[in-house]
């Protein structure tokens, strides 16, 4: 545990976020940009950079965001080898000496292909490219912004992993998303382990009203799992990102989870 009375800000900071053109990702950087000082910094990065580009135009347009924030998109698909070092360059070009706190959410992630089962996975290329975009990718890049940003007196760092009940609990035919999802837990887990001054959280968003969510409706091969998403926005049951990221927010200002733990949206 950390500190026990609640922040009223993140203070002057680098946020970097991935996955933020669109989803969570995008209004988790809305967020971040309401709590954080004037003179804080934000890395954006995606695949889509006009998304992001529209972003940017929004957070600098004074919506909200603090007074002379600084806003930088980098356009990278985090599959690609070189991508993880680009958004760790950026990151540092935005840093500055006086900045106390520096914020990584690894957001980025796909859901994989949700309409085979474990058998019809034979192709190992597709695995592969699948964990390298969720899981080797967010390996390299926290390390990366770790290493850039080494602990010293006065900076905090927080490491945040948008997680999923899927890393907890199987789903018929999400085999490629429930081990991604399980991977990186344990490897956030092993992080805060490793670095106690960091605070590491993996936080499971809850279901989201999200193009995956829309996906997944269609997509499912297993009736049951497929027939419970629909059951579930029949019934009002998904959460939209302002609600979710709310609870990240405290979460955050809050200060007080267990570093590597998993949180749930539900559990706050």
């Amino acid at each position: 545990m950390s500190s026990t009375t609640a922040l009223t800000d993140l203070g002057q900071a680098l946020c970097i976020v991935t996955g933020a053109s669109r989803g969570l990702g995008r209004t988790v950087a809305k967020h971040l940009a309401r709590l954080i000082k004037p003179g804080s910094a934000i890395v954006l990065t995606a695949r889509s950079g006009q998304d992001l580009r529209s972003l940017q135009t929004e957070l600098t347009g004074g919506d909200g965001a603090g007074a002379g924030l600084v806003v930088e998109c980098v356009e990278a698909d985090l599959g690609h080898n070189d991508a993880p070092g680009r958004i760790v360059s950026a990151a540092r070009r935005c840093f500055k000496a006086d900045m106390d706190h520096v914020i990584l959410v690894n957001n980025a992630g796909s859901v994989g292909d949700v309409s085979h089962f474990f058998r019809n996975f034979t192709n190992m290329a597709e695995v592969n490219s699948y964990l390298s975009f969720n899981v080797s990718s967010c390996l390299c890049l926290t390390a990366g912004v770790l290493d850039a940003f080494p602990q010293r007196d006065g900076l905090r760092r927080t490491v945040v992993n948008i997680s999923s009940i899927c890393a907890l609990q199987p789903y018929p035919s999400w085999s490629l998303y429930c081990t991604g999802k399980a991977a990186r837990n344990m490897m956030f887990k092993v992080l805060a382990k490793e670095e106690p001054d960091i605070r590491v959280l993996n936080y499971g968003p809850g279901p989201l009203d999200t193009d995956m969510l829309a996906y997944a409706k269609s997509h499912t091969a297993d009736e049951n799992l497929r027939m419970s998403f629909n059951d579930m926005c029949d019934k009002g049951q998904v959460l939209s990102c302002d609600q979710s990221c709310s609870v990240l927010m405290k979460l955050l200002l809050g200060d007080s989870y267990e570093s590597g733990a998993h949180v749930d949206v539900y559990d706050v």
